[in-house]
């Protein structure tokens, strides 16, 4: 796969990997690290410090902040708002001057790898998201969201379980009880109603690659 700047983005990092794609009118910080083969959308902001990943999709309009970190293969949908900061203040506040002195009050975010976030999701600094979670369009995510977690709402709540596939997977009750997703190889395991993935053949058959 060939990489592709396009003339009206400004790209102003050294560390874009092989074969990404970076669309119309994105600005992309100095030092920002994007991984290989990513496509970053129309219309994007990736400042100082956001870290991505290999594979990584990043639709349009998005704005990921110094302490963003989005792992390999998680799909950003179109305007998700990502914030590094629990308690904003502007720093040119005197009396905030002092709090924006150092990187204390920084609030990384972390999105694992897999993962899904919907259009117009809101993601609280300070937080995970799990392993192939997914978070449904427009839901508020003020917690950590384990692996494989389907979570919806303001403020997102589980509903469900999701495959690496995307797939909905049924909810298992009973500890040790086992499935295979019905669209893909991959197979679970069930530990306290939370299914851990247990091997994973797309990912050259990989076992026990989940535990709880």
């Amino acid at each position: 796969m060939h990489g592709y700047i396009h003339p009206t983005a400004l790209v102003e990092s050294r560390y874009i990997g092989a074969g990404t794609r970076i669309w119309a009118f994105t600005h992309v910080m100095k030092d920002v690290i994007v991984g290989a083969e990513c496509n970053i959308g129309s219309h994007c902001y990736l400042e100082s410090g956001a870290k991505i990943g290999n594979r990584v999709t990043v639709k349009n309009g998005n704005y990921l902040w110094d302490g963003i970190t989005i792992c390999d293969g998680a799909f950003i949908g179109p305007q998700v708002a990502f914030t590094n900061d629990k308690r904003p203040r502007s720093p040119r506040l005197p009396c905030a001057a002092t709090r924006y002195a150092t990187d204390a009050w920084l609030s990384p975010t972390r999105v694992e790898e897999g993962a899904s976030i919907g259009a117009a999701a809101v993601v609280v600094p300070g937080i995970s998201l799990g392993q192939y979670c997914m978070v449904a369009a427009g839901s508020v995510v003020t917690t950590t969201v384990p692996p494989h977690a389907l979570v919806i709402g303001i403020p997102a709540r589980i509903v469900g379980w999701v495959c690496c596939c995307g797939e909905k997977l049924p909810n298992i009750r009973s500890d040790g009880g086992c499935l295979q997703c019905r669209y893909c190889p991959c197979e679970f395991k069930y530990t306290n109603g939370q299914p851990w993935l247990q091997s994973n053949p797309a990912e050259n058959g990989t076992r026990v690659v989940q535990s709880p």
